[in-house]
């Protein structure tokens, strides 16, 4: 088990969803510091002001996860200010909902680059200390989308894909080399935030609350869990796409699910993060 008293947290994406829900829980059960990472000035100086003038310890930092050299300077600074990072959550992400031909060079640079670069970025800049110290554990928010295709979100599939084999990867890596070292794949569908406004949840997959995941993934940190994939026809997902035929799976994906006709609707919010 894994307390949360008298830890020190980064949280990547956190000056609002479920990013800023997980760093307010985090400081409700003890965390001693809290240090909040962001693109959006006006968001997470809001946020974090939010948190502070409840007597919590909060700290911000505005950092761009695509620019490995930000990232680096930025962890540096924060190593030297805060000591080692003990639990890392890199929730930061984007989407695009539209078809792949109608995307542009540039989207799918930042998609992948957000979604999957941005992680190992952020993550390879703290495992070192977190090594030296003996301890850590490393949230990665990936998605339910890294475990099936799913149209009009193909690149922000492909980013997932890509982070959920770098996450379990990295944690068997951990397991072999570094026990002390922890690792949590997240995966969940549809997030209740605004980032997937419009969408139409496919059948019996329903929007998750934020305040409900974002417990759940504090509870999964606490008991040291490898994988969380929520809701429960998520946990099937895997088992059944690896059981039944590519076009029996699309049969049920499609056209019984409606999980490929979920994105027809999405208008999505500007901006968006993960969450």
């Amino acid at each position: 088990m894994t307390s949360f008293s008298d830890k020190t947290v980064l949280i990547t994406g956190a000056a609002s969803g479920i990013g800023f829900i997980m760093g307010r829980i985090a400081l409700e059960r003890g965390a001693k510091h809290l240090v909040m990472w962001d693109i959006d000035a006006g968001s997470l100086s809001a946020s974090a002001e939010e948190l502070t003038s409840k007597g919590y310890s909060v700290s911000t930092n505005l950092v761009d996860v695509r620019n490995k050299d930000q990232v680096s300077e930025v962890s540096e600074k924060v190593i030297e200010e805060q000591g080692s990072i003990d639990i890392l959550f890199n929730n930061a992400g984007i989407v695009v909902g539209k078809s792949f031909e109608d995307h542009s060079y540039e989207e799918i640079e930042n998609t992948i680059a957000v979604n999957s670069l941005g992680m190992m970025y952020v993550t390879r800049a703290f495992l070192p200390a977190m090594i030296e110290k003996g301890f850590g554990l490393i949230v990665n928010i990936a998605s339910a989308a890294g475990l099936t295709p799913n149209p009009g979100m193909t690149v922000y599939a492909a980013s997932k894909w890509a982070a959920v084999g770098w996450s379990d990867s990295l944690r068997i890596e951990m397991e072999q080399n570094h026990e002390t070292i922890k690792v949590l794949t997240v995966m969940p569908s549809y997030i209740n935030t605004g980032m997937f406004d419009g969408v139409k949840p496919p059948l019996l997959i329903p929007f998750l609350d934020a305040e409900k995941i974002s417990t759940k993934i504090i509870n999964s940190v606490e008991r040291e869990k490898i994988i969380l994939r929520e809701p429960f026809m998520i946990k099937l997902s895997p088992f059944v796409k690896g059981i039944l035929p590519a076009r029996i799976y699309d049969f049920i994906a499609g056209k019984i699910l409606k999980v490929y006709s979920s994105m027809n609707t999405f208008t999505g919010r500007h901006g968006a993060k993960d969450d």
